[in-house]
């Protein structure tokens, strides 16, 4: 594992971790005079990179800034097939591959960093999947909770619409209302956009189907947010019924973030959406520790 050390801002610098041969970029930000109560992992969506979790275009937007201030370490990675993995994987990797690469990274970094109580999965859009995936696959017990927004079971749109998550015709299905986010967003977000490796997009029309396998091995706490102007994912009773149903194995909880649209961490409500999804993670903590049941 390496770090650039020129820094992305006062809390947050860039990092290369080495998962079994793969080459993951993405942000760091840490506590600054001590230990991590546990680290957030924060895996972004579909067509974006890690600086999702990092918005500049407005003081407070930032979930690394935010975590690192409350005392986690935030982890930020570039999903495999993105960032400086792209050219080792220019058509990406499958979710089952992509679960195996993200474990093999907590382990390269548990192993040079504290880590507190555990791994808590803060996840977006596609980013979910994997987040749940994961989950299913953590035969280590390392992970102690998921936070997914943006993540469905069935989809509001044609399957035909996924593999272009940025072309004109579905720009406003991961954005909703421009007045949802700051005037500098669309600018400053040019260089976190970027095309969905092929396998990756390849997969997504099959997530339907896969989700109930790996929902019935999640164990771990599961927060699922959906945003009020939501347009990927159906979230109505039923279709959100059906999904929790899936997660049989562990305690599940459905929330709802008004005045925003799919990306939820680039608009102005991306603070109150992270302090709730860090509430979340202060729950689960308590439930690792036996506090509670």
């Amino acid at each position: 594992m390496s770090e650039i050390l020129s820094p992305v801002s006062r809390r947050v610098r860039e990092i290369t971790i080495d998962a079994d041969g793969v080459q993951l970029s993405g942000l760091l930000g840490e506590p600054a005079h001590a230990p991590p109560r546990a680290v957030v992992v924060a895996v972004h969506g579909g067509g974006m990179r890690a600086g999702y979790f990092h918005g500049q275009a407005h003081p407070g937007l930032s979930l690394l800034e935010l975590g690192a201030g409350l005392g986690f370490t935030v982890l930020a990675l570039d999903r495999p097939g993105y960032g400086l993995s792209a050219a080792q994987l220019p058509t990406g990797q499958t979710l089952a591959e992509q679960s195996v690469t993200l474990h093999a990274a907590l382990g390269a970094f548990a192993r040079r960093y504290q880590t507190g109580v555990g791994f808590f999965l803060l996840a977006h859009s596609f980013g979910g999947k994997l987040a749940l995936t994961a989950a299913a696959d953590d035969i280590g017990d390392r992970l102690i909770g998921l936070d997914i927004s943006g993540c469905g079971h069935r989809y509001a749109v044609d399957t035909d619409e996924l593999p272009d998550p940025h072309s004109l015709t579905t720009r406003r299905l991961s954005w909703g209302p421009l007045q949802l986010y700051p005037p500098n967003t669309f600018a400053g977000s040019r260089s976190l956009l970027v095309p969905m490796p092929e396998r990756e997009w390849r997969e997504a029309a099959n997530w339907p189907g896969l989700l109930p396998g790996i929902a019935r091995r999640v164990r771990v706490p599961v927060r699922l947010t959906f945003a009020e102007h939501e347009a990927w994912w159906r979230h109505d009773e039923e279709a959100v019924a059906t999904m929790t149903g899936m997660l049989s194995g562990t305690r599940v909880i459905v929330d709802r973030q008004p005045d925003a649209g799919h990306n939820i961490s680039l608009g102005w409500a991306a603070r109150a959406y992270h302090l709730r999804a860090l509430a979340f993670l202060e729950e689960c903590m308590l439930r690792r520790a036996g506090t509670v049941t």
